[in-house]
C-alpha cells in the first residue's frame, strides 16, 4: 500500500513540475524552528509569526520551489497552545494549496506524539511528518528527468530511545545513537540522498534563545553525514553551515533573544538539479518588530530627533546610561518604545557590580560530572554505563524544562 501510494504521488508531483514549464528538478526550501506559539518576555509572537509565514509563502511562489523541509521544533512547547495548533493548521493548509510536498520532522521542543498525528492523512496533500522514531528512518523518493531524490526524515532522537530498538549495540551518547539510526539506511549513492534532522552537531555555534546541554553531551559529530548530499538541520537558531556548505542549520524564521539583535534572518534555498549538482542561496526576511539594542540617557533615547526616522514598535532591550535610576522608566520610555521587552542600567554602579571577582567559569564541573562524584563518595564505586544513560536523559529533561 506504502509503495502504490508513493508512486501515486510521485505521479502527481511530476504533474506540478511540469505545469511550471521548468527543464529541470528540484529547487527545495529548507526551513527549521518555527517555535509556533512562543511568548518572549511575556509578548505574544503570533502576529509576527502569521506575518513570516506569508512572506516566506510569497518566497516560495516567486522562486518557484518543488519541494519544503522543515527540521523541527515546529511548536515552541512539548504542549503547545490552541493558537500555535491553528497557526500550524493555516500553515499546512497554505502549502497544500500550492500543492507541494513537505517533509516535517518533530524536535526537542515539540511532542513527536502531537506532530505525528494525522500524518497519514497529511500524506494525501503531500505533507509527510516523521512518525514517532521507531528504529527505522522514513524515506521518501520523488522522481525527475534526472532521476531520483531522496529524503530520510530523522526526528530529534535521544540514545535511550534508539537503544531500545537496539539492545545489542553500544549506544551512550548522543553521537552513537544518530550512528546506529543511520546503519539502517541502505543509501543509493548514484542517487542524490537529503537527511533532515534535529541534533546539535559539533562545531555550531550558539545563541542565548537555544536550549544546549552543559558539558556537550548532546553533540554529534557531522562525519557521521559525510554520505548524504545534504543535510537539512534544525535545532540552532544561527543560520550557519558545518564543515561544508551541504551541512547546515538553515536557523530560524524570527530573532528569538537579543543575542540574534545583529543578525539577518533569512530562507534556505536548494537548486539541486542533479547529482553533484548542487547550488545553495538565501533569500532575506523582513519582520513585523525587528529586534533591537539601543543604549543611551533617557533625555537621549527621548529626544524626537533620535528616534523619529526608526520604527518605535519594534521589540527594544534598552540600556540606559544615566547615573541615577529614572523613576517610572519603563512606562515613560513605553509612550515613545511600545515594546520594550528589557530595560538595564549601564552606569558606575552597575560596573562595580560587574566587577565582584566570580567564580572561573572554565573550572565548573558538567552536571554528569558532580553526580559522578558523588556517587563515587557514597558507593565506592562508579557509575555503570546505563546508569550514565539515565542520568544523561533527567539531565536533559530538566535542563529543558520538562
Amino acid at each position: 500500500m506504502w509503495s502504490y501510494f508513493c508512486h501515486y504521488t510521485i505521479r502527481k508531483i511530476n504533474l506540478n513540475i511540469f505545469n511550471l514549464g521548468k527543464g529541470y528538478f528540484m529547487k527545495i526550501m529548507h526551513l527549521s524552528d518555527l517555535h509556533l506559539g512562543k511568548n518572549l518576555n511575556g509578548f505574544s509572537l503570533y502576529e509576527d509569526q502569521k506575518h513570516i509565514h506569508k512572506q516566506i509563502l510569497q518566497i516560495a511562489k516567486e522562486e518557484a520551489i518543488d519541494a519544503v523541509m522543515i527540521a523541527g521544533d515546529v511548536f515552541d512547547k512539548s504542549v503547545p497552545t490552541n493558537q500555535a495548533i491553528q497557526l500550524f493548521d493555516e500553515f499546512l493548509t497554505s502549502w497544500a494549496e500550492l500543492h507541494l510536498p513537505v517533509f516535517i520532522i518533530s524536535g526537542n521542543h515539540d511532542s513527536a506524539q502531537r506532530v505525528a498525528f494525522g500524518a497519514n492523512l497529511f500524506k494525501d496533500n503531500n505533507i509527510f511528518i516523521s512518525p514517532i522514531y521507531d528504529g527505522k528512518i522514513s524515506h521518501i523518493t520523488l522522481k525527475d528527468e534526472h532521476g531520483s531524490i531522496n529524503f530520510y526524515l530523522l526526528p530529534f532522537i535521544k540514545p535511550a530511545i534508539v537503544r531500545s530498538y537496539f539492545p545489542e549495540e553500544e549506544i551512550t551518547s548522543y553521537n552513537q545513537a544518530v550512528k546506529v539510526a543511520l546503519k539502517q539506511i541502505s543509501l543509493n549513492l548514484d542517487e542524490r540522498n537529503i537527511l533532515i534532522a534535529h541534533q546539535f552537531v559539533t562545531g555550531a555555534y550558539t545563541c542565548d534563545s537555544e536550549e544546549i546541554i552543559v558539558g556537550g553531551i548532546d553533540n554529534v559529530d557531522a562525519q557521521l553525514f559525510q554520505d548524504f548530499d545534504y543535510v537539512a538541520l534544525g535545532h540552532l537558531h544561527t543560520p550557519q553551515n558545518i564543515l561544508s556548505e551541504k551541512i547546515r542549520y538553515c536557523g530560524t524564521l524570527l530573532k528569538y533573544s537579543f543575542s540574534e539583535a545583529n543578525q539577518e534572518k533569512t530562507v534556505t534555498i536548494l537548486d539541486f538539479p542533479q547529482k553533484n549538482k548542487l547550488t545553495i542561496y538565501e533569500k532575506k526576511l523582513s519582520f513585523l518588530h525587528d529586534m533591537r539594542k539601543l543604549k543611551g540617557s533617557y533625555a537621549e533615547l527621548t529626544l524626537k530627533s533620535n528616534y523619529e526616522q526608526t520604527n518605535t514598535d519594534d521589540y527594544l532591550a534598552i540600556t540606559l546610561t544615566d547615573e541615577e535610576d529614572i523613576p517610572d522608566a519603563i512606562n515613560r520610555l513605553r509612550s515613545i518604545y511600545p515594546n520594550i521587552m528589557q530595560l538595564t542600567y549601564d552606569n558606575l554602579r552597575t560596573k562595580t557590580v560587574q566587577n565582584i571577582e566570580t567564580t572561573d567559569i572554565t573550572n565548573l564541573k558538567t552536571p554528569l560530572n558532580l553526580f559522578e562524584e558523588l556517587y563515587y563518595k557514597q558507593n565506592n564505586q562508579n557509575l555503570n554505563d546505563n546508569q550514565i544513560d539515565i542520568l544523561q536523559e533527567l539531565i536533559q529533561d530538566i535542563w529543558e524544562g520538562k
